[in-house]
């Protein structure tokens, strides 16, 4: 399987609009891309998977992957909606435990039994990579799990050199490879020259808010990431 894992250095940093932009940035590959969210709190609120949906604006051929017991599924072929999806909007570890459903990060895989040989995966990880699943696993935990390289999500204002590479050491002590990061709001160069040079990692694009958010703003802004082609490389 490859693909990149998209994640972020919180909760809120807009990981949802940076994996609809991959998408738009390269859905009409060579490959069929696919979106998958493997664990949504809060579903009651806000539902990723559904924005992505929205926002993409497009079905094509439905397959049907391995599901695990339990677990909400539809697939139109471009989004997965397969996973653990909780009401209250709190750490997935403690969604779990008010739901009485812990979750197990193997059964949680098996919706990708599908998704391997030549399609490319762009899973969205929930907050980020320190965040509990369930007693003795983080997210970090399934992104190593995946094996997928690693697409950090940042604010581009005050606070994100330290919270990034925070996150690139974390990735990093996992062996996991850092693809590069997405920094996301007012442009700022000197923040992204700082995680730049000091966490030795690309910035592959700033992509800024948008208001409103529609799938034509996106698809333009999507146009602007990656250039020189580093994300695009995992997804070939």
């Amino acid at each position: 399987m490859r693909g990149l894992f998209v994640t972020g250095t919180d909760t809120g940093v807009g990981k949802t609009v940076a994996a609809a932009a991959l998408m738009l940035r390269y859905r009409d590959g060579p490959r069929r891309l696919r979106y998958w969210k493997p664990i949504q709190t809060g579903v009651e609120h806000d539902d990723d998977t559904a924005t992505v949906r929205a926002l993409i604006g497009r079905r094509t051929d439905p397959v049907d992957p391995a599901i695990a017991s339990g677990v909400q599924h539809e697939d139109d072929g471009r989004v997965v909606d397969a996973g653990v999806r909780l009401a209250h909007a709190l750490s997935p570890h403690l969604s779990a435990r008010r739901a009485g459903r812990p979750i197990d990060i193997e059964a949680l895989l098996q919706p990708l039994a599908g998704a391997v040989g030549s399609d490319r995966v762009i899973v969205e990880g929930a907050g980020g990579v320190l965040v509990p699943l369930n007693e003795s696993a983080m997210m970090i935990d399934l992104m190593v799990r995946l094996a997928l390289p690693a697409l950090i999500v940042a604010r581009s204002g005050l606070g994100t050199i330290n919270h990034t590479l925070l996150t690139v050491e974390a990735l990093r002590s996992r062996s996991l490879t850092v693809a590069g990061v997405l920094m996301v709001g007012p442009p700022n160069a000197e923040n992204g020259d700082a995680i730049s040079t000091y966490g030795r990692v690309p910035i592959v694009g700033m992509l800024p808010w948008l208001d409103p958010l529609t799938p034509a703003a996106l698809a333009a802004s999507a146009l602007t990431l990656d250039t020189d082609g580093r994300l695009g490389a995992w997804l070939e």
